[in-house]
């Protein structure tokens, strides 16, 4: 505390104090490693009184005014654990600020428990429902796949599946139930193209088939689209990979064909009753 202060009580002792010259300081040279640092270096034999201060400190220690033992935290910044159950002297002793019996002395309740009263949670209506069966499709369009194969990272002579989607960037990494094949950039669409996908929209389906191409709709389950999208990880683990499986019946009017593993490079001819079937697939 002293130290902070000792600036402000030089400043106000000695300003109205008589000129004290050194006669060590008057007309010295001091070198920059010295310890005093003289304000003046020159003879003044009658300073002036607004300058009677400025005499009086000359050659005093050189102070900073900043030290690492004078750091301190801003008030407020660190606060103390609040020590329970340590002697009354604290307030928190005994039986540590939890007062004496009942529910709220002896243990905790479960989150939302309002003391046996029905909870805010039961009082409130039920709105909604979570439909289990509902499935999430990744959408791409054509407009993308046909950059990717201009750019030459899809080879359109080949079947285009949900592997080869991926593994170009065309859809992202996380494939929850399948790929939606969609109609933007249906007009980008000039050469046959061959896909399989989980669904397609009408537009789509039918700017593929005007180019000559085609589309099947194919179900794979959980277990069969990680093989399809992921065949190396079965490899690593030393297992073998796992067979097609069918459709369940609410799926199966929504599918042409089974799935095939490992991933397929070759497209699958529709039949003439397969082609009837797919006159109007789903959205």
């Amino acid at each position: 505390m002293l130290r902070r202060r000792l600036p402000s009580l030089l400043s106000t002792s000695l300003f109205n104090a008589s000129p004290i010259v050194s006669s060590k300081c008057v007309g010295t040279n001091f070198p920059s490693s010295s310890p005093f640092l003289p304000l003046h270096s020159l003879q003044c034999a009658n300073p002036s009184p607004t300058l009677r201060g400025i005499w009086a400190v000359d050659c005093v220690r050189a102070y900073s005014l900043l030290s690492l033992n004078d750091l301190r935290d801003n008030k407020g910044a660190r606060k103390q654990k609040k020590r329970k159950g340590r002697g009354i002297g604290s307030g928190l002793g005994k039986t540590a600020g939890r007062g004496h019996k009942g529910q709220k002395a002896r243990g905790t309740m479960k989150f939302g428990f309002e003391g046996g009263q029905t909870p805010l949670r039961r009082r409130m209506p039920k709105r909604g429902f979570k439909n289990p069966f509902s499935l999430t499709f990744q959408p791409v369009g054509l407009g993308k796949i046909a950059k990717l194969i201009n750019a030459g990272k899809i080879d359109s002579s080949e079947l285009i599946t949900m592997k080869t989607l991926k593994d170009t960037g065309a859809i992202g990494k996380q494939i929850k139930d399948g790929v939606r094949l969609m109609g933007r950039g249906a007009d980008e669409i000039k050469w046959p193209i061959h896909f399989e996908v989980s669904r397609v929209t009408v537009r789509a389906k039918e700017a593929v088939e005007a180019a000559g191409g085609s589309v099947r709709r194919v179900y794979y389950n959980k277990l069969g689209l990680q093989a399809l999208l992921k065949p190396e990880w079965f490899e690593k683990k030393g297992r073998l990979l796992p067979k097609a499986a069918r459709p369940p019946p609410k799926q199966r009017d929504k599918v042409d064909s089974i799935g095939r593993l490992p991933a397929p490079t070759k497209p699958i001819p529709f039949l003439p009753d397969e082609k009837e079937a797919a006159v109007t697939p789903s959205v």
